[in-house]
């Protein structure tokens, strides 16, 4: 299920470092029962029988409680940090991330580009869930490495144009420079958008300049 494990010593110890004891000593048993659940399932774990509940992981709950324990600080590396232990699979990553808070959801984001589901795109449902939401940081947390790669190109414009709507930083659109360039109808769009907001007297955001300009397209003047 893991993509590279290259980083994921590195980031666990630059964490641990980072961490009081009480905190580090939770999170090395959280991740250490997160690496015994994902070798103790089979890669093709038989589906729960109809009607039944299944029992919560440890790991699992740990995720829902790293904001306590490690503090708004450090709870996104250690969730998922915790996702990549687990070796969490495409089922687990959709039920923590409908069952889960804002900033679980936004861990689940943040872990798909380190995660390598079945089908390439078989994660893009929590993404286009993700930016249909206002919540910012979620929009953020779903525009990078994952969406460049596999959302559609309408789908990846109107998710630039949503950042532009609600104030997200265009700087959290991962490979927004490779996937705008030669882009007529991202082009075209943000020529709209500036012209709106010029009609209605308010000012063109930088990001949106600059956006424009990356496209690398001449856009017709408009005929007033």
């Amino acid at each position: 299920m893991l993509r590279s494990h290259e980083n994921q010593g590195q980031q666990e110890a630059a964490l641990a470092a980072a961490l009081d004891t009480t905190a580090g000593t939770w999170l090395k048993t959280a991740l250490a029962r997160a690496r015994s659940a994902a070798a103790a399932v089979p890669a093709t774990a038989p589906d729960s029988a109809p009607g039944t509940r299944r029992p919560v992981a440890s790991w699992e709950l740990a995720f829902s409680a790293a904001g306590r324990h490690l503090g708004d600080r450090h709870a996104d590396t250690g969730r998922v940090l915790l996702l990549l232990a687990a070796a969490a699979d495409l089922p687990t990553l959709t039920r923590l991330y409908h069952r889960g808070t804002a900033d679980e959801r936004r861990a689940v984001l943040l872990a798909l580009p380190r995660l390598d589901p079945p089908e390439p795109a078989a994660a893009l449902p929590l993404v286009e869930d993700a930016l249909r939401t206002n919540d910012t940081r979620l929009v953020a947390a779903a525009l990078g490495p994952y969406a460049a790669a596999h959302l559609t190109p309408h789908a990846w414009r109107h998710a630039v144009l949503k950042c532009l709507f609600t104030g997200v930083p265009l700087a959290a659109v991962d490979g927004l420079a490779r996937r705008a360039h030669g882009d007529a109808e991202l082009a075209r769009m943000l020529d709209d958008y500036a012209a709106e907001r010029t009609a209605a007297g308010r000012p063109v955001p930088p990001d949106l300049t600059h956006a424009l300009a990356l496209t690398g397209v001449a856009v017709p003047s408009k005929e007033v």
